[in-house]
């Protein structure tokens, strides 16, 4: 099936900057991305931004000098299978309801005969003014899509609706409008997340300082690429994730048997969790108490708890096992040493810090293959989860070929 392409048109608000993550959603689906931007929309974000992301000349004018195109905004219509406008002023929206073609981006607008989607975004009080909501009645009855933001707080100070909606909803509406899957769909993905908890007693447990964050973030940008996903959650303080199988265990014992339950019918599993590679022999019925119990308190006797990785990825049938190796020292060496030991296709290895790891926001990751290493810049852990889950595609479609 030949590539599809979207025309993105950017005007100038101050969520301009969304439409960066609205051209890396399209790209992550196969799509082509051009872009045309109003002039004013180039104060806030740089052509050159968005020419670094699709590898296309950013157009502006109607008679710009960079482009040899006599009759730019013809061409954009012909090539356009779907025409995005985000963010879309309440003027722009005006240009478009009324048929005004004063620059590039209405130009086009108007000589498109592709599907339109207007993500508006403006002032609550522009937003709410009966000529705005008109001019939103106007283009729903030519057939437009209209994906309209929420409410909350706006750059300009002011509370109420008028945001610009999330990229992710945007590009979701985009992909269900050109009938294009996102590249995870029809994939079952099996992850896990957070610590492990190992019982002493009914009140004292063996843990450690695993927030589940990347885990959770993960299976939520698994889920938003389509995919059918299994988290496999120990315990923490984080809300379940939508959309997806959310199987709560506790100790690693119960996290190996909700694992090895789902394993097989997996085709990528991604092992994030810190799981604990010990548990008490002996878990006391009863609270232990000093000078009565002062042996069992002081003496733990423990024994090795099952190891999830190694067992499922030694069972593997073209399913693509990836490993976390949370390391305080000698992280590549470690990382290494795992890759061999546990038999995975990856191994994500991070360095734990008081600002990097456990509970943070960000962190910075290593990819530890047979073919070598590659780091990721430091980067928020939903971001982290999708150069990942990029890694596990090409993984598997090189396992499928």
């Amino acid at each position: 099936m030949a590539q599809k392409t979207v025309v993105l048109g950017v005007t100038a608000c101050i969520g301009a900057y969304k439409a960066c993550y609205i051209v890396r959603g399209l790209q992550k689906a196969g799509l082509r991305v051009r872009v045309v931007m109003t002039e004013h929309a180039t104060e806030l974000v740089g052509p050159k931004t968005f020419e670094a992301l699709t590898h296309e000349p950013v157009l502006v004018g109607m008679f710009d000098p960079e482009t040899e195109d006599s009759i730019p905004h013809i061409t954009l219509a012909n090539e356009a299978d779907l025409m995005i406008i985000a963010p879309c002023t309440a003027n722009t929206l005006a240009k478009l309801a009324n048929g005004i073609a004063d620059d590039l981006l209405t130009s086009a607008a108007l000589a498109m005969h592709c599907p339109m989607l207007i993500a508006p975004a403006a002032n609550v009080h522009m937003y709410e003014d009966p000529s705005t909501q008109a001019n939103l009645a106007t283009v729903r009855e030519r057939g437009w899509t209209i994906i309209e933001g929420g409410e909350g707080y706006l750059a300009c100070g002011d509370e109420g609706y008028g945001r610009l909606a999330e990229p992710d909803a945007i590009v979701a509406a985009a992909l269900e409008i050109l009938e294009v899957q996102p590249d995870l769909a029809g994939t079952k993905v099996l992850i896990t997340a957070g610590p492990t908890r190992e019982a002493i007693d009914p009140v004292r447990f063996i843990t450690n300082y695993s927030s589940g964050k990347t885990g959770y973030a993960l299976a939520e940008a698994a889920r938003d690429r389509g995919a059918h996903v299994t988290l496999v959650a120990g315990p923490t303080a984080l809300e379940d994730p939508t959309g997806m199988d959310v199987v709560h265990v506790t100790s690693a014992q119960e996290m190996f048997n909700a694992c090895e339950a789902v394993f097989p019918s997996t085709d990528i599993a991604i092992f994030s969790a810190a799981v604990s590679d010990a548990r008490p022999k002996i878990v006391a019925d009863h609270k232990l108490k000093k000078g009565i119990d002062d042996a069992a308190l002081t003496t733990i006797e423990l024994v090795e708890n099952p190891d999830i990785l190694a067992t499922l990825a030694a069972e593997k049938l073209g399913q693509v096992v990836i490993g976390y190796a949370a390391e305080t020292n000698d992280v590549i060496a470690n990382a290494r040493k795992k890759l061999e030991k546990k038999h995975a296709d990856l191994i994500v290895a991070n360095e734990v810090s008081p600002h990097k790891g456990f509970g943070t926001e960000n962190n910075k990751l290593i990819f530890v293959t047979e073919k070598g290493e590659e780091e990721a810049p430091e980067a928020s852990k939903a971001k982290l989860a999708n150069v990942v889950l990029d890694k596990a595609l090409t993984l598997l479609l090189e396992k499928r070929s």
